[in-house]
Formats: structure tokens, C-alpha cells, sequence
């Protein structure tokens, strides 16, 4: 990666997006700690995340999330997984008791806390293996292409969690994906390129740069299409129409 300069505030939600190889992936793991950086400065609440690493502060930090939850989930049972760090942390039996039900319910578990991690759907297995993240009350949530390995319905459970998770939250979540509609949700947009920033804003700001989403071998989604060629028939409609429902209310209110 080269002449990369990128900060973020607390309570963002920041969609990182490029072709394979463009260096999302290595800038991924730089923030969370797994890569050193062989030139330029990182810092992550004033520290090197490998030094957060190190000093064993990271999971408490950044929670890490990656595609595959089955090499995230360590317990048989769903509430015995949520526990394993807070137990690592040497923490009261009522902290992590208190932990893990918090974590439970932010991600719709709670009624599945006694059932066997294996039986989940994958939609349910992600949103434990972000129940485990949140666990160690992270102030970043990281995830890498959290959703690649889900079908759509899964797909939407987790997309809607992390949504939740920073708008009610104020959760810091900066996530990998390939899916343009997820992208779309975002707050911010991030785009790579041959290992640099190619954009840096407003995710319907990139969109509608088609020769840069182009070059970059990337589609708009199709909700977004669709709201610009109602945009261009004369229709009012705003930045917030980013899913089908927000859609059709603000169509609804145009009647």
C-alpha cells in the first residue's frame, strides 16, 4: 500500500470496497493488529494495534469479525461461546454473566442461548461471532467481508445487526464487503485501488462517479440506479432512500 491517509471518528460506519487486490484486505489487517505496516504510522486510541495486541488491550479495543463464523465459535453452546473472552479476562462470574446477555440481546440471541452453536443458521452463526466481539465491549467492530458466506436472508440479519449496533450503539464499524447494496447502508464509503485510496466519502457520492465505479470493475446497485432515473423523471427524493422500504415511503409521501 502506498500514500494511504484515512481517519476515523467514533460512531461511524465506514464500507471498505474494491477489486480483489486492491489492498482493503491489508489495510484490514493493519487496523486490527495482524499485519506491521513497513513504512508510515498507525495508531488506534493512540497506540500501534500491535502493540494493542501485544498488551493483550485489542479484543477490548477492536472486535474482530471475519467471513467464516465457524473459525470464530469455540463453545458447544451458544451462551458458553459468548462467554469464552470475558472469561480470558478474568472477569467476576456476574460481569460476564451480565456480558453475555447484554451481547445476546443486542444481536437477537438471547432465546437461542442454550442451543448448540452447530444447530444455528450461518446468519445466526455470524451474529454469535459478533456477540462474542461485543463481549469485550470493543469501541471498533472490524469485520472482513462479513456477510460473503451467508445467503440473502442472512445477509440482511447481519447487515440490519450492525446497522442497529451503530446507530443505537454508537458503535465504531468499519466492514469489508463485495455486496454494492451493503455498501449503500454505509455512513462513509472507501474505495481502494492498487493499493491507495481511490474515494473517501459519502457511499451516493462514489455511485454516481460511474466511469471511477467502473474502473474499478464495480456495479451501483440497482436500488441506487433506480433512484437516480426517478431523481432525473422530476421526483424529490433524498440521500436516505438507500433500501426498497425508505423507497416507498418517500414515493408514498409524494402522492
Amino acid at each position: 500500500m502506498q500514500n494511504v491517509s484515512l481517519s476515523f471518528l467514533q460512531g461511524e460506519m465506514v464500507a471498505l470496497v474494491g477489486p480483489n487486490g486492491s489492498g482493503k484486505t491489508t489495510f484490514f489487517k493493519i487496523l486490527a493488529g495482524l499485519l506491521k505496516p513497513t513504512a508510515g504510522i498507525v495508531t488506534v486510541f493512540g497506540k500501534n494495534p500491535k502493540e494493542l495486541k501485544e498488551e493483550g488491550l485489542l479484543g477490548t479495543k477492536i472486535g474482530l469479525v471475519f467471513q467464516n463464523p465457524d473459525n470464530q465459535i469455540v463453545a458447544a453452546v451458544v451462551e458458553e461461546d459468548v462467554a469464552f473472552g470475558p472469561e480470558n479476562l478474568n472477569l467476576s462470574t456476574t460481569e460476564i454473566k451480565r456480558r453475555v446477555e447484554e451481547a445476546l440481546r443486542l444481536t437477537g440471541l438471547w432465546e437461542f442461548r442454550k442451543r448448540a452453536s452447530y444447530a444455528l443458521s450461518g446468519g445466526q452463526k455470524q451474529r454469535l461471532a459478533i456477540a462474542g466481539a461485543l463481549a469485550l465491549k470493543p469501541q471498533i467492530l472490524l469485520l472482513d467481508e462479513p456477510t460473503s458466506m451467508l445467503d440473502p436472508e442472512g445477509r440482511q440479519e447481519v447487515l440490519e445487526l450492525l446497522i442497529k449496533l451503530n446507530r443505537e450503539e454508537n458503535l465504531t464499524i468499519i466492514f469489508i464487503t463485495h455486496y454494492m447494496d451493503e455498501a449503500l447502508r454505509a455512513k462513509r464509503l472507501v474505495a481502494f485501488k492498487g493499493g491507495g485510496v481511490a474515494f473517501d466519502g459519502q457511499p451516493q457520492e462514489f455511485f454516481a462517479k460511474k466511469s471511477l465505479v467502473e474502473s474499478l470493475g464495480l456495479d451501483s446497485p440497482p436500488l441506487f440506479k433506480l433512484v437516480e432515473r426517478l431523481k432525473a423523471e422530476g421526483l424529490t427524493l433524498s440521500d436516505a432512500a438507500t433500501t426498497p422500504e425508505k423507497l416507498v415511503e418517500e414515493l408514498c409521501q409524494l402522492i
